[in-house]
């Protein structure tokens, strides 16, 4: 397997899923929530629980063997300032853009209307933490962090 190419085949599934819309899964654990994405040889999932406070993880494949993963945790910290429909906005508006640039890890903001998204990380592809964050008037509001790396048997 090549890092590149597994590297590339992530930032196209995670394009393709959520921030694209993509087609739900059928659920493999009850009460999950479940996108797909295959391409080839490599096949994608990101499964996840609840809405505006949230606990999920993305698995790739290749050739049926698991090869990368990854989990996260998000929730809103200030219902006040956004709730689970804008906070989803406000990421399906920003990833994208990072997306375009080849890349899935932090090191990137952008002002969404009254927001601003960031997402900073530390690591590559083969082991990463993260944490994505919403600002309002320079207040965080929405937090996600995130893991994940590399599955070596």
């Amino acid at each position: 397997m090549d890092h590149a190419e597994l590297h590339d085949f992530i930032v196209e599934a995670k394009a393709a899923t959520y921030v694209g819309g993509g087609a739900k899964a059928p659920s493999s654990r009850t009460g999950a929530h479940d996108l797909q994405y295959r391409r080839g040889d490599w096949a994608y999932r990101d499964s996840y629980f609840g809405g505006t406070d949230f606990l999920g993880q993305e698995i790739v494949w290749w050739h049926d063997e698991p090869v990368w993963v990854m989990n996260y945790y998000g929730r809103v910290l200030d219902p006040s300032a956004i709730d689970g429909a804008r906070a989803g906005h406000v990421i399906r508006t920003a990833l994208p853009a990072m997306y375009r640039e080849g890349r899935f890890l932090g090191g990137f903001s952008m002002e969404v209307g009254l927001y601003r998204y960031a997402d900073e990380s530390e690591g590559d592809p083969q082991s990463f933490v993260g944490l994505e964050r919403i600002f309002a008037d320079g207040r965080e509001v929405y937090r996600m962090n995130y893991h994940g790396g590399l599955v070596v048997p």
